[in-house]
């Protein structure tokens, strides 16, 4: 089942004073399947950021479509989008986005208390997401007060808990050191066996050989993907590099 399908999307920006215009996107298409794990790498203006802000509906295209499990995020009211992306989307970024003054606990709460949902059936939501991700014994905690992974795993602990369709992680492993990221890419792995459907945005080669499907963009296009397949992580590992050479050295698109 395609859970989403992105179609001809264009992204120009018009500079405030100068006029020019600057194409961030053009004509990207691509689609993702329930229940895979998909990683989308670039060098920095590939328009990388700028996708993953359509996607997220924190931005819209200057043309195009994006269908969410068969529903065109780009024409959404902007008095329903913020509904939207609770409902629908989970979030994972480089930098957590936690609240200091929130306890872990209540940090992971919080989409579920923007949606109005009842203390009870919150804490019935928790219980599972927080023994899988072993963070039981922090909940009480405030962020200030945890490592950089337990940070990391309670913004994904927030991002599961709304029950997403489709998480968006924006670089998640940028600001862990080694074994934290190694902590994280395991998890991913563990949440896409269950079912989870995942786009990563990343510059780390490691993190997107754990995926099941890498899409490379460049000058705003989707250049080149590869899918794992029966490949090993590190095989994966030195295909996703040769790719990024060859788009680093000016190369044409390999098969």
């Amino acid at each position: 089942m395609m859970i989403l399908e992105v179609n001809n999307l264009k992204k120009i920006y018009t500079a405030r004073h100068a006029g020019n215009n600057v194409q961030a996107l053009s004509n990207v298409c691509f689609s993702v399947e329930q229940g895979e794990y998909v990683a989308i790498m670039g060098e920095s203006g590939s328009g990388k950021t700028t996708l993953l802000n359509i996607l997220a509906a924190l931005d819209k295209p200057t043309s195009g479509d994006v269908l969410l499990n068969g529903k065109n995020i780009v024409s959404i009211d902007e008095r329903e989008i913020s509904a939207f992306r609770r409902n629908n989307l989970g979030f994972v970024f480089q930098d957590f986005n936690l609240l200091d003054t929130f306890s872990v606990r209540d940090n992971i709460f919080l989409p579920l208390v923007l949606s109005g949902k009842k203390y009870e059936e919150m804490e019935e939501k928790l219980g599972p997401i927080a023994h899988k991700l072993g963070i039981e014994d922090i909940l009480e905690k405030f962020p200030y007060e945890v490592s950089g992974g337990q940070k990391q795993r309670t913004a994904v602990a927030r991002a599961l808990i709304t029950e997403p369709k489709l998480i968006l992680a924006d670089e998640p492993t940028g600001a862990l050191d080694s074994h934290a990221a190694d902590g994280l890419l395991k998890l991913f792995d563990e949440l896409n066996g269950d079912g989870q459907t995942v786009l990563m945005v990343t510059h780390s080669t490691k993190a997107a050989s754990h995926a099941k499907r890498v899409l490379f963009i460049k000058d705003g296009e989707v250049f080149h993907q590869i899918y794992k397949g029966s490949q090993t992580t590190e095989e994966m590992y030195q295909k996703i590099s040769t790719t990024l050479t060859l788009i680093a050295t000016g190369g044409g698109k390999n098969e």
